[in-house]
């Protein structure tokens, strides 16, 4: 067979096949192959034919036994594809004895969605971060990569001496895997220390923001995410109907009446079996949802396994360690719901929950309400006097707290604002000619 190149993760414009292995039974109704295809579509690969397998355990050696895959060989010839997918993981073994059966090149689920974030990372953050992690998944594929300099003499097997591996019988095969992990170890170290400091920076950028209260969306990808943000703030934040449309964080000022200030973070979406090595290195990215004072979890209601995804946005978050922060549930796209009996079953079936459109701005109304009265929650309503010659602080007093009106004095700043007991403490320890004028418990 032809040596295959596994050097670059891209599926561009290639036709795939895919196979999935299922281990349970599924919803008749469930399209086992869905939310593959739709993943391979937004890498940009063309979906040719699908397969699936029933197995109660795996096969060591091939994953679905070399049976299936010598079936599986022929549905791609017969189809024409050049790429096989399977929505399961693989190991590097099993990798490298399907190509073998194939003849052609074989992704698993992590080295897919690797290669969406890819293709869709667009700020430096973003890069360094998928980086990181298509160096740690590639790194033990590596043998893989160089098995055609395994023929040339004394590469550890194409010789006599080479089968014992007697002294200065390693060959170039050996020499150059050596030399590509010691390239990739420390590749990954460089990353892993400009990430540990973007990590800092965001630290105490989101730690900078503790006088505000903040809001973070998360869910399950193209659950409707940043078109509740746009609908919210007018953010302008790119929204469209495909998976991972957005990886980096966004966070603006989300303007509610009578309220202070909260900031509405955006997060990139989660998916099931989202690879470790992603949540890892996207940590720093998904910090806004570790310090978040209350979680909004969109939910996609139309979905028929709406509650499978909100499963697997819990196993993301509790792997962060934020799964215990105060949480309500959106159901989003009630509009397009086509059976309102799915939606009774949700709202059952979770807790905290409002129905809502993003698109449609229905339901809304209710989202702000409560986001305002847990932002009221251990706040003051109080008129303050400024000394009008100390305008860092009248800065510091307009970026943290909701300033509702100011008159000007002679030599002071009146400003009634909604804060946080906690920023009003701070404020009067740095300035000791701070008044407070007046003073009403908020809610």
């Amino acid at each position: 067979m032809l040596e295959l190149e596994r050097t670059e993760l891209s599926v561009q414009r290639e036709r795939a096949i895919l196979v999935k292995v299922l281990s349970e039974r599924l919803d008749p109704n469930e399209d086992p192959l869905a939310e593959l295809g739709s993943l391979v579509r937004a890498a940009g690969a063309i979906v040719v034919d699908g397969l699936t397998q029933r197995l109660h355990k795996i096969v060591p050696k091939t994953y679905i036994g070399r049976g299936k895959a010598i079936e599986l060989a022929e549905r791609a010839d017969a189809s024409e594809a050049n790429l096989v997918i399977f929505d399961n993981d693989l190991s590097p073994a099993q990798i490298r004895e399907l190509e073998k059966v194939l003849n052609r090149k074989l992704l698993d689920r992590s080295e897919l969605i690797l290669d969406i974030f890819a293709s869709r990372a667009q700020t430096h953050e973003s890069k360094l971060q998928v980086e990181l992690a298509q160096l740690e998944y590639t790194a033990p594929r590596l043998r893989g990569m160089w098995t055609h300099l395994e023929r040339i003499a004394g590469a550890g097997g194409a010789t006599g001496a080479g089968k014992v591996g007697g002294i200065g019988t390693r060959g170039p095969g050996e020499r150059q895997i050596e030399i590509d992990r010691r390239i990739v170890r420390k590749r990954v170290s460089v990353l892993k220390r400009e990430l540990e400091q973007i990590d800092q920076r965001k630290t105490r950028a989101v730690r900078s923001r503790s006088n505000c209260f903040t809001v973070s969306l998360v869910g399950y990808t193209n659950s409707g995410k940043s078109t509740l943000m746009n609908t919210l703030t007018n953010a302008g934040r790119y929204a469209a109907d495909k998976l991972f449309a957005t990886l980096d964080t966004k966070t603006v000022r989300w303007e509610i009446e009578d309220c202070r200030t909260v900031l509405l973070s955006d997060t990139v979406g989660f998916v099931r079996d989202l690879p470790h090595r992603l949540v890892a290195s996207f940590r720093a990215t998904l910090e806004e949802a570790l310090h978040a004072d209350l979680l909004l979890h969109v939910v996609d209601a139309s979905n028929p396994v709406a509650l499978r995804q909100v499963n697997a946005v819990h196993d993301v978050l509790e792997e962060l360690g934020c799964l215990a922060l105060p949480t309500i549930t959106l159901l989003n796209k009630v509009d397009a719901c086509a059976d309102q009996a799915d939606l009774q079953v949700l709202e059952s079936r979770l807790n905290n929950t409002l129905a809502i459109s993003a698109q449609t701005g229905e339901g809304l109304d209710a989202v702000v309400a409560e986001v305002r009265r847990a932002a009221q929650v251990g706040t003051l309503s109080v008129t303050l006097a400024i000394p009008a010659g100390d305008g860092r602080l009248i800065a510091e007093v307009d970026r943290s707290a909701k300033v509702l009106a100011r008159r000007y004095g002679n030599d002071h700043v009146e400003m009634d604002v909604v804060m946080d007991q906690g920023l009003l403490n701070r404020l009067s320890g740095q300035c000791a000619a701070l008044r407070v004028v007046a003073d009403e418990s908020g809610s």
